[in-house]
């Protein structure tokens, strides 16, 4: 047993609906890692000494990545932290050492411990690292009932011990890397297997535990996301913009911005701000001048970043009227809730009845209602309803892609919801 886990057994887990005041000691601050701060491994030769002393490690792998979100373009990694019992704490560089394939393989037999697992997993698919299984702390704690579930909250509030803060978004990217970062890097995986144990303690306990594996294998099987559909309508303001000329403007602006921050490797906003598009777009400016008058493209910017964007705009304004967008984005599924009313009363109905039955049960249980089954299945099961028995309303909750444990939770509520506003 850890110092760590002996801390765990010594405190009081503190349980969803507990009012009564925090008996427990101030959390020990954790300063540095129990081996101390592990080199970066950024050679063959080095990465080769990891991948042997982690295939001979035993028990489960703690993993973690840095990014350099709001920095650089994209989401790839910049450090990936791993911590396994036998081989300790290492910091990899993928910068330097690209392809960890073979790490992936020599611990793919293993089970892998990540907090918020979705948010790394695809960089780490990147560099060859695609864990079978795994367990996630931060939706272990969510199906638990903590009402904070950042890794440092939880580390806390289970664990007893008060991780650094400081340096969460900085940018990874920088070459070396400080001391204070790297102390910091290795310290988020020094207790995830720890946290990793305390948690499904206290899963088991709640009854929860079968629910969480279901959910974390159903994150290790999930496919790759599909490119987003037109992700220049995510544009930060754009409920603004509401004539097709304008949204032309925006994704233009938006792909002549996207290909500038791709080859310069930075992040999009660094390179021209959302707000400043949605002023472009609700100007429609007709020359340079113009253009330089709007926020967000004053005196700081040279009169070869201002032809660039306005010729972006010429673009949006040449478009013959066939070719310009449409306003919000093709529906696959059913429309927005509060249009339910006057386009089918009866499925409003329906829903207003099943989300009071969700809302009702996730709070009897601890959990958050999107992860007892989330809004959009249950939308989807309400506008297009199959027939009101468990078995027909089990099989559409399936089809929509909810886990054993969620379907049969949910099914008697919705049959009931199904059935009363039908009757009504």
């Amino acid at each position: 047993m850890t110092d760590a886990q002996k801390t765990a057994e010594d405190s009081t887990l503190r349980t969803p609906g507990d009012a009564t005041e925090d008996p427990r000691p101030a959390p020990v601050p954790l300063l540095e890692p129990r081996e101390g701060i592990p080199p970066v491994t950024a050679t063959d030769e080095d990465l080769a000494q990891v991948v042997a002393a982690f295939a001979a490690g035993s028990g489960p792998v703690a993993v973690d990545a840095e990014r350099a979100s709001g920095y650089r373009y994209g989401q790839r990694a910049y450090l990936i932290q791993l911590r396994r019992e036998g081989a300790g704490s290492v910091l990899i560089d993928p910068v330097a050492c690209p392809d960890l394939s073979a790490l992936g393989e020599a611990i793919a037999g293993t089970e892998w411990v990540l907090h918020a697992a979705t948010q790394d997993l695809p960089c780490l698919r990147d560099i060859g690292m695609v864990p079978a299984s795994l367990f996630d702390t931060e939706l272990a704690g969510r199906l638990a009932g903590f009402a904070r579930v950042g890794l440092g909250a939880m580390v806390e509030n289970v664990l007893g011990y008060a991780l650094e803060k400081g340096h969460s978004a900085v940018d990874w990217s920088t070459r070396p890397l400080p001391e204070p970062w790297l102390r910091y890097a290795a310290l988020d995986v020094e207790l995830l297997v720890d946290l990793r144990d305390a948690l499904e303690e206290e899963l088991d306990r709640q009854g929860k535990l079968e629910w969480a594996r279901q959910e974390f294998a159903a994150i290790a099987a999930a496919p790759p996301a599909p490119p987003r559909k037109d992700p220049w309508r995510r544009t930060s303001g754009m409920h603004k913009v509401r004539r097709r000329r304008q949204m032309a403007v925006v994704r233009e602006l938006w792909t002549a911005r996207d290909r500038v921050a791709q080859k310069r490797d930075v992040s999009p906003g660094k390179v021209l701000g959302d707000a400043a598009i949605v002023e472009a777009a609700l100007n429609v400016p007709p020359n340079v001048h113009a253009l330089a008058s709007l926020s967000g493209f004053g005196h700081r910017m040279g009169r070869r970043q201002l032809e660039q964007w306005q010729a972006a705009i010429d673009r949006a304004r040449a478009l013959p009227e066939s070719e310009l967008p449409q306003p919000g984005q093709p529906l696959n599924g059913p429309p927005p809730p509060r249009a339910w009313a006057d386009k089918d009363p009866a499925a409003a109905a329906r829903l207003t009845a099943a989300r009071a039955a969700v809302t009702a049960l996730a709070e009897e249980l601890h959990l958050p209602q999107e992860n007892l089954i989330t809004p959009d299945t249950v939308r989807r099961v309400c506008w297009e309803p199959p027939e009101p028995t468990p078995s027909a309303v089990a099989e559409a909750l399936a089809g929509y892609g909810a886990r054993p444990w969620q379907v049969e939770l949910v099914t008697p509520l919705l049959v009931e919801a199904l059935s009363t506003s039908s009757a009504g």
